[in-house]
C-alpha cells in the first residue's frame, strides 16, 4: 500500500513522506540532544568529580532515550523491537569484531 501511494505522489526511492508533526517531534528531541551534549562537554572541561560524572551521564541519558525509542515508520498495530539492555546491543544490524 505505502509503494503504492508513493507512486501516485510520484515519489523516487529515496524520497519518503513525514507528517509534520513527527518530524517536529524529531527535532525537539535532537535539539534537547544536542544542549545536553554541549552543556555536558563544558562541565567535563572543569574537572567533575565522580558522582558529577555520573549526574552528567543520566543526563545525557535522559536526553537520549526518547530518540532510542522512537518507534521510527512502525506501521500501526506493529510490535516494537525490545529497548536494548545490553552495551553490547547493536541497533544498526552491523557486526562487531
Amino acid at each position: 500500500m505505502a509503494r503504492q501511494r508513493a507512486r501516485e505522489l510520484e515519489l523516487s526511492e529515496g524520497e519518503l513522506v513525514v507528517a509534520r508533526t513527527a518530524l517536529d517531534a524529531l527535532h525537539d528531541d535532537l535539539y534537547v540532544l544536542s544542549c545536553a551534549v554541549a552543556d555536558i562537554e563544558q562541565d567535563l572541561a572543569a574537572g567533575p568529580g565522580a558522582d558529577e560524572v555520573r549526574e552528567l551521564l543520566e543526563w545525557l541519558l535522559s536526553a537520549a532515550r526518547p530518540l532510542r525509542d522512537r518507534s521510527m515508520g512502525a506501521a500501526p498495530g506493529a510490535v516494537e523491537a525490545p529497548a536494548p539492555s545490553s552495551p553490547d546491543c547493536d541497533p544498526f544490524g552491523t557486526q562487531r569484531p
